[in-house]
């Protein structure tokens, strides 16, 4: 079987080869390309492509995905063919016409190359630059995503939050994140909906080790009443009357690695009273975890969880540090190809004088 593909040159992406008497023609009569190969379940792979002076290509061609292929700076890459699309084009300024779903099985191939004028080639420069890109191993430009989870657990109660991502570099994305605490607890007067804390912050998250870790490090804000007391009177002392803006900051630094088989986290948070930081009711918090799973497959995983909140500074009168929780026990996740997964965690309080066991519930969705 005899296949006939028409490769369009652009001159100047191949100046080696203008100097070949029969490539430098623009009107296609000579400067043929000969090549004979053998196409196996759909990839076929050329043995030679010669010009009159017997120069030789031996590029691999698989369908619908682009390969490399260099010999003496002649050619730097090549597209490959593709199924039923249009006409893919090479960093090089070659298109492959005229190729088919007729590679699929076991043939023979024999190509013929004629070049085109300059004038014509310059018209695929856009789509010779996608194509060299392919060609050449770069990343898929990263979209901006954005993700939302309902979070509760046996502390905190239900926490729905948020992040955003930004793509602003080749490695680097803006991120922003929201946390709606409902607990009211943390309300400026307890058993309260009023003044829930809100919590608000931005940062930079970073693509490390071909995409597989990424380490987020983000500085936030606190409002309400928890971490500074709300409004204080003159005395310092809270007045239960109302929340502050800036009530808290937040730096924190999340890292997560995700492979094939191996998932982990690290989360560590620092809450730090902003507001009224010297007077009676101002509370410092750190609140870290860390877990690691394996991936049974795409859609289950599972693996161990530890978690502390210790309150690290307290100035109400009276008032000591001490370690609020620690938690220790298994996750299970399991996730969807549309973007939603659910997490449960559960075990027990390892913290001395600490009754009870933990759960916490997570359902997210990415998109």
């Amino acid at each position: 079987m005899k296949t006939r593909l028409t490769l369009f040159l652009t001159a100047t992406a191949l100046s080696p080869l203008a100097a070949t008497p029969a490539l430098a023609e623009s009107s296609g009569e000579a400067g043929e390309f000969e090549s004979s190969g053998l196409a196996t379940n759909g990839a076929a792979a050329i043995s030679s492509i010669r010009t009159p002076e017997e120069r030789k290509l031996n590029p691999e061609l698989k369908v619908a995905n682009v390969s490399t292929a260099k010999n003496s700076n002649r050619f730097s890459s090549i597209a490959t063919i593709g199924d039923g699309a249009a006409p893919p084009v090479s960093a090089t300024g070659y298109s492959l016409a005229g190729a088919d779903s007729g590679f699929a099985g076991n043939i023979d191939a024999g190509y013929v190359g004629t070049p085109i004028a300059p004038s014509d080639a310059s018209a695929l420069t856009g789509a010779s630059a996608a194509a060299a890109a392919a060609a050449q191993g770069s990343p898929a430009a990263r979209e901006d995503s954005y993700s939302v989870l309902l979070n509760q657990d046996s502390f905190f109660g239900f926490y729905p939050s948020f992040n955003g991502l930004i793509p602003i570099g080749d490695n680097v994305d803006f991120s922003f994140y929201g946390i709606l605490w409902t607990n009211s607890g943390f309300s400026t007067v307890v058993g309260t909906d009023g003044d829930l804390w809100t919590e608000f912050g931005v940062g930079a998250n970073f693509h490390l080790a071909d995409g597989k870790l990424q380490v987020k490090p983000q500085i936030g804000l606190t409002n309400g009443a928890l971490l500074s007391g709300g409004v204080v009177d003159a005395n310092g002392d809270p007045t239960s009357t109302g929340g502050n803006f800036a009530d808290g900051i937040v730096p924190s630094l999340t890292v997560n690695y995700g492979d094939d088989s191996f998932e982990a986290e690290f989360y560590g948070g620092y809450y730090a009273a902003l507001r009224n930081r010297n007077d009676n009711a101002a509370l410092d918090f750190l609140h870290t975890w860390i877990n690691a799973g394996y991936r049974f497959s795409d859609k289950f995983s599972a693996g161990g969880h530890y978690e502390l909140l210790s309150n690290t500074r307290n100035t109400f009168p009276g008032g000591s540090s001490a370690v609020v929780y620690q938690w220790l026990g298994p996750y299970v996740q399991f996730s969807l190809d549309n973007g939603f997964f659910a997490r449960f965690t559960a075990g027990a309080d390892i913290e001395d004088g600490n009754d009870g066991d933990f759960y916490k519930l997570t359902a997210g969705f990415s998109f």
